[in-house]
């Protein structure tokens, strides 16, 4: 089944809004013949601001019908984000299930499957530092909706395993690679990782290591001695 692509007049930020970015790339700008990897690409950064009303398309009628259905809305959500045709909705922690909970059951909404649980880890830049995403999708509607929950470390998330059983494996990753832990979930331990492995490999503090691979005419050296592009 197809998914619905970005709603006609979605708002999508503004250039004065959302300055743009150097950042580098491996083949530069588009149509200078850089090769090299040093060619600088411009990128709009990402905005974290809460996004002003009407954000089009269908997120509109996903913001009213959520607003209609759970009576906590406006203690629990944070904020409304829509960037890159994308409608985010940022939520307490505390509230993550309850909302999972209205968002697949009410008969407006019926976002039926969670496809994803994941995490960044936004290390220096705020007091939560792991920023977890749920995405979801209303198969019958056609429409998609991340809600995103922030957390500091060492502070846990509730599970929403109870409403989407394919969470269960997901939020075992998380846990895996960030230390997220996420409370009442069924059975939360390592997936990727040995049982008795130290710490968590995608934490932004967790030290780099690796081993030397060696070709037949080639050596690729541990992560530590390869050459960086900055």
């Amino acid at each position: 089944m197809s998914v619905e692509s970005t709603p006609e007049g979605a708002n999508l930020g503004s250039p004065a809004e959302l300055p743009p970015s150097p950042d580098k790339g491996m083949f530069g700008i588009q149509g200078t013949g850089d090769v090299s990897g040093f060619g600088g690409l411009v990128r709009r950064r990402p905005t974290t601001a809460d996004t002003p009303r009407p954000f089009g398309g269908y997120f509109d009628e996903v913001h009213d019908a959520l607003e209609e259905a759970y009576p906590g809305f406006a203690d629990a959500i944070e904020k409304v984000v829509v960037d890159r045709g994308e409608l985010t909705l940022h939520i307490k922690p505390e509230r993550i299930a309850e909302v999972c909970q209205i968002m697949r059951d009410d008969e407006s909404l019926r976002f039926e499957l969670c496809s994803s649980v994941d995490a960044v880890d936004y290390l220096g830049s705020d007091n939560r530092r792991f920023h977890v995403s749920y995405q979801l999708t209303s198969m019958t509607y056609r429409r998609r909706v991340r809600l995103e929950a922030a957390v500091a470390d060492g502070v846990s998330l509730p599970t929403v395993t109870s409403v989407y059983p394919t969470a269960d494996w997901q939020e075992r990753e998380v846990y895996d690679m960030f230390g997220v832990v996420f409370a009442g979930h069924p059975n939360l331990t390592r997936i990727l990782m040995p049982d008795d492995w130290e710490g968590h490999p995608q934490r932004k503090d967790y030290p780099l290591g690796g081993v030397p691979v060696e070709y037949k005419g080639a050596e690729i050296p541990p992560p530590d001695q390869r050459r960086v592009y900055q």
